[in-house]
């Protein structure tokens, strides 16, 4: 029995979602390619029905836009009424689409709306965090079915064998609230605190899936969709956040760690070896009187070192803040002292963003993480990086914590969904 895993985490929350009072908002297709993808392409279990392109076309219109009427989708897809017939019924033998009552507010008669059906099945998704890991178990058309988080003891700045083991329960607790209703597992994604290897072959990467089998009980062709976390909040931003409809743009991640994901032209850039925006390596300090050392700054603008320097040039006989949160939040009631680090902080982070948009061009950078969702660096952040590049458009995320939960939630979806039809469509 591993002691140190129950002692490692505290169960912070858990909610099973009664798929018939879900909220159903709308799903979005941003990305022509979602590069990234960790899988083992055999299949297990009974083989899925053969679908036709109409079919196959219909239940990605489901999954992507949400519930719809007959006569929605065949205007939505061009199909005539014999072709979308024969698609439904197809979709509605294997389970993949489920009439779920008649459309409110419509004279005469009235159509059925049809959604994703639970024969379809679900999805688990995880972000490992460095400070928090939360989980999710989502139908195909991306609704939760149920929800965790768990607080981890100690700050994880690496995918550390406490981590994966934190991972691992995660996984093994959503696995043991599904029910029959939830169909089959087509997939699961995590988004690591690390950069993510082209082939799942690193030893960390490895023994998650080793232990995912062993312990947690998936089967072995069960796909596995690995992908760096900042990269996963860049995604979500470009999908549902202030970057939505924007083809270049940059994600920066401030908080425990520092990270960028970048999308240009639409899509995600991963790199030669999967750290393109690996800004922690910038080189750091760098100066006459100084050598640069690796990951130095990220040592220098992590949320840790923050804190010290700040907790060291507090003015005698006030106690200084318990953590990043509280200094933030004294800085927002006023503080002098408060506000003068963060507006020096700040300044730093605008120095990160313009050596960002030196590089990329993006025209729009989006600050993320712990403290880079904070709205009080805002001002400093934008003027130093007009100051030191080229004027460049700059906001604060909107998504929140959530963020690399929904970005892993978006590629593992589209996974699973293309994996389901795709292949099989006629």
């Amino acid at each position: 029995m591993h002691y140190w895993l129950v002692r490692a985490v505290v169960p912070i929350f858990c909610v099973s979602a009664n798929r018939a009072r879900r909220s159903r908002p709308k799903e979005v297709t941003a990305y022509s390619t979602l590069k990234g993808f960790r899988l083992n392409s055999s299949k297990s279990g009974p083989a899925e029905p053969k679908l036709t392109a109409s079919a196959r076309n219909v239940f990605l219109c489901l999954a992507r836009e949400g519930e719809a009427t007959r006569p929605d989708l065949a205007r939505r897809l061009g199909l005539s009424r014999p072709t979308l017939s024969a698609a439904m019924s197809d979709l509605a033998r294997a389970g993949y689409v489920e009439a779920m009552g008649l459309r409110d507010g419509s004279t005469g008669r009235k159509p059925a709306m049809y959604r994703i059906g639970a024969g379809a099945g679900h999805v688990i998704v995880v972000d490992a965090g460095s400070t928090f890991v939360r989980l999710r178990a989502s139908t195909l058309d991306g609704h939760t079915l149920y929800g965790g988080g768990y607080q981890l003891a100690t700050e994880q700045r690496r995918f550390s064998a406490e981590l994966t083991s934190v991972v691992v329960q995660a996984v093994r607790a959503a696995m043991a609230e599904a029910r029959e209703d939830w169909g089959n597992l087509r997939a699961i994604g995590i988004a690591l605190p690390t950069k993510v290897s082209r082939e799942l072959d690193q030893p960390e990467e490895i023994a998650l899936h080793q232990r995912l089998i062993d312990e947690a009980g998936i089967a072995a062709e069960l796909p596995l969709i690995l992908e760096n976390n900042v990269n996963c909040a860049a995604l979500a931003e470009g999908v549902k956040g202030v970057a939505s409809g924007v083809d270049d743009f940059a994600y920066i991640q401030v908080g425990v760690k520092i990270g960028m994901g970048i999308v240009l032209g639409g899509e995600l850039v991963r790199g030669c070896n999967g750290g393109a925006g690996e800004v922690s390596y910038l080189p750091f300090p760098w100066s006459p009187d100084a050598e640069p050392r690796q990951e130095e700054l990220e040592n220098y603008l992590g949320s840790e070192s923050l804190l010290r320097r700040v907790r060291g040039d507090w003015p005698d006989g006030e106690t200084p803040p318990t953590d990043a949160i509280d200094l933030f939040r004294l800085a927002g009631q006023g503080h002098a002292a408060a506000i003068e680090r963060v507006e020096h902080y700040a300044r730093d982070i605008g120095r990160l963003v313009a050596a960002c948009v030196a590089v990329l061009d993006p025209g729009l950078v989006v600050l993320g993480g712990g403290i880079g969702q904070n709205n009080l660096i805002l001002p400093q952040v934008r003027r130093v990086a007009d100051e030191l590049s080229v004027p460049t458009r700059v906001e604060v995320t909107g998504l929140g914590d959530e963020a690399t939960l929904m970005g892993i939630q978006h590629v593992a979806l589209r996974r699973a969904q293309e994996r389901l039809v795709g292949e099989s469509a006629g």
